[in-house]
């Protein structure tokens, strides 16, 4: 069950939803759960009927039901209708939902460098370092034990979870979120070799390196940081990698889930999704409001178009056209993928009616 810091009439609930509210709306409400285990308090989301089979084994008295769902014969003293209820209850889950408990101000066991700037509202965990040169937004609040290196700017109302680490020089917008452990800025996987590598060779010539020589790895310094626009968020434990030269870029309303690797000179368009365990690999650029399935990975420079959906596990390998909806590794089409595996599938019963009916060749002079 998920209980918010606060009790609400639900005809405030209903409200904020813009639903449609049937029966008592002076109930108070203190948190949502699922039908079975909902309590008094609680608003139960029974949003299709097979949910609905909980709500006897539980105690809620209100609920968000589906379209055409008879309230009272569910034995309900409330009721809330809306058209899009998965769309609601993140509207129902954000009013719920109190976030970190971080008191107001400075705590005095956070490092604060004289010269970094702090706006009005701010709230700052203990723990916390700040480097020199740092400005932060107003009413942003910062968990405990999250470093924000020297020159970087973050935007009002951020919030950063525990442990976060925000490198130097890195732009952030307004009402960023980062989850746990999330990594902002760090150096990007950008080394060369004194001579041509045999990954170039290979490269060049479709896997040949050529002679093998004993060859290390030199670093190329990451200068040029990250810039996240508005309204981004990021999972827990995920990177992003500063830029080389020029910034790593994330578009404003991007959503990045845990355990995603965004490389260095990557630019992410506006409002792209990015399931957890994604990887964009260096230099690509992916347009505006593309989707990456769980386990889901883009080489390094090539261009993904707006509007691309990846599906979960899917190997980009090449440019992808706007639009495109990919599957497989290699990515294909999803419909020409789906075509492959049931011709894969064949493959047994097609060899095996091959054998059945070949017919034996004669051997020579035996028909003399």
């Amino acid at each position: 069950m998920t209980k918010g810091a606060e009790r609400y009439r639900l005809s405030d609930i209903a409200e904020a939803l813009h639903a449609r509210l049937y029966g008592d709306g002076d109930l108070m409400i203190s948190g949502a759960a699922e039908p079975a285990m909902a309590g008094p308090e609680d608003l139960a989301l029974a949003m299709a009927p097979k949910y609905a089979e909980g709500l006897p084994k539980g105690s809620a008295r209100a609920a968000i039901l589906w379209e055409g769902a008879d309230w009272q014969a569910l034995g309900l003293d409330a009721a809330l209708f809306v058209p899009r209820p998965r769309y609601a209850l993140a509207g129902l889950t954000k009013r719920l939902d109190p976030g970190p408990a971080i008191a107001d101000g400075i705590h005095p066991t956070a490092v604060v460098d004289p010269s970094a700037v702090i706006g009005p509202g701010a709230a700052i965990a203990p723990f916390v370092v700040i480097g020199p040169g740092v400005t932060i937004g107003r009413g942003a609040r910062i968990a405990s034990h999250v470093s924000v290196g020297e020159g970087a700017t973050i935007g009002d109302d951020v919030l950063l979870h525990a442990g976060v680490r925000v490198g130097r020089n890195v732009r952030i917008g307004d009402r960023f979120i980062a989850q746990p452990n999330a990594s902002i800025g760090g150096d990007g996987l950008s080394f060369v070799t004194p001579e041509k590598s045999g990954v170039e060779r290979a490269r060049e010539t479709m896997g040949d390196q050529g002679e093998l020589l004993r060859q290390s790895w030199t670093r190329i310094h990451s200068l040029g940081s990250v810039v996240i626009g508005d309204d981004v968020e990021v999972g827990a434990n995920a990177c992003i990698d500063a830029g080389t030269i020029r910034p790593t870029r994330v578009g404003t309303g991007t959503k990045i889930d845990d355990l995603c690797m965004v490389a260095h000179n990557v630019e992410v368009g506006e409002h792209c999704l990015m399931a957890g365990l994604t990887g964009i690999a260096g230099s690509t650029k992916v347009g505006d409001r593309c989707v990456f399935g769980g386990q889901s990975g883009v080489v390094d420079n090539i261009e993904v178009g707006d509007d691309v959906i990846v599906t979960a596990a899917t190997k980009v390998l090449s440019n992808a056209p706007a639009g495109r909806v990919l599957m497989g590794y290699p990515a294909v089409k999803l419909e020409t993928h789906v075509d492959m595996y049931k011709a894969l599938r064949r493959l047994p019963r097609l060899l095996s009616e091959l054998r059945g009916g070949k017919k034996a060749v004669p051997k020579s002079g035996e028909n003399g």
